[in-house]
């Protein structure tokens, strides 16, 4: 790539304009920690500046300028609705410096809060993956009994699996464990319907063939069907971990003592809405970057399909 491809972009004229706005009297009444945005804006700024040094690829350069390029225009109009024309109501809205100030100011906390929600996301998503995916081969491998599943799959789907919390308090000793046993539920059924149709789809030649060259039944399943039913099991990993983290937050919320959604609730209570903000940004961050680090195993892993 060109000079002018990787550092000639509107992304650092939009960091530009995001300084020269700070220059602005503010006119909200509550401190707005300028410096703190300003600190903030300029090491992302550096961070991309580096960075465009050494990606090769114009595709990943262009998404990494675009995503910075919309969160300073994020924190430019935000700073200029709250400090600086004090537009939205400082109390539920505080400028942008003082929610970075409290992430700075709070982060050992909010550290150990990521670790409680991940660690739990991670124990109930690997529990339900372990038990759907071998179940789902075993039972798609009959078409007749998989088109039966299929229907008790949906059933069991549809009811949300937060209404299993009073039951888990009664039956499991800790909240901890209810909260892994709801992440289960959240991600069983969908890698399980993904999984059953994944098997259903696999092309009826490439069976063929393997029974053609005498393939025994667990090679049939785990060395032929399961690598043919990848993508659609990985399609349902997806779905299963996006609601996953809805679920958790909203199972923290109601009575768990940490985790990010915890946090949330504790501080809204008290109407503490810096750290409420704080740690709603925090947990799109999360999700963001697991996402991400699970799309990229997945990539991966299915690299022989493209």
């Amino acid at each position: 790539m060109t000079y002018k491809k990787r550092f000639l972009r509107i992304t650092h004229l939009l960091f530009v304009v995001l300084l020269l706005v700070q220059l602005l009297p503010d006119q909200s009444v509550k401190e707005v920690f300028t410096g703190s945005l300003i600190a903030f804006a300029v090491a992302l700024e550096v961070v991309t500046v580096a960075a465009s040094f050494f990606i090769k690829k114009e595709e990943s350069l262009s998404l990494l300028l675009d995503i910075v390029g919309f969160i300073f225009v994020v924190l430019t109009i935000w700073s200029l609705a709250t400090a600086k024309f004090n537009i939205l109501n400082d109390l539920l809205f505080p400028a942008p410096g003082k929610v970075i100030a409290q992430f700075a100011e709070d982060r050992s906390k909010i550290w150990t809060n990521i670790r409680s929600s991940i660690g739990i996301t991670v124990k109930g998503f690997l529990l339900a993956v372990v038990a759907a995916v071998p179940l789902g081969l075993f039972i798609g491998w009959s078409a007749r009994i998989g088109s039966a599943a299929s229907y008790i799959t949906k059933f069991f789907s549809s009811i949300p699996p937060i209404v299993y919390i009073p039951y888990g308090i009664a039956l499991l000793p800790t909240f901890r464990s209810v909260s892994v046993f709801v992440i289960f539920l959240a991600t069983f059924w969908p890698v399980f319907a993904g999984t059953m149709s994944g098997v259903l789809g696999v092309d009826k030649r490439i069976i063929d063939s393997a029974k053609v060259l005498n393939v025994s039944k667990p090679g049939m399943l785990f060395s032929v069907i399961l690598p043919a039913s990848l993508q659609q099991i990985f399609l349902g990993c997806n779905q299963g971990l996006s609601v996953s983290f809805i679920l958790l937050t909203s199972a923290e919320m109601i009575g768990a003592r940490d985790g990010m959604g915890y946090y949330v609730k504790y501080y809204s209570d008290f109407g503490d809405y810096t750290r409420t903000i704080t740690g709603l940004l925090v947990i799109g961050f999360v999700v963001i970057a697991v996402t991400f680090l699970f799309n990229k195993l997945q990539n991966h892993l299915l690299r022989w399909k493209r």
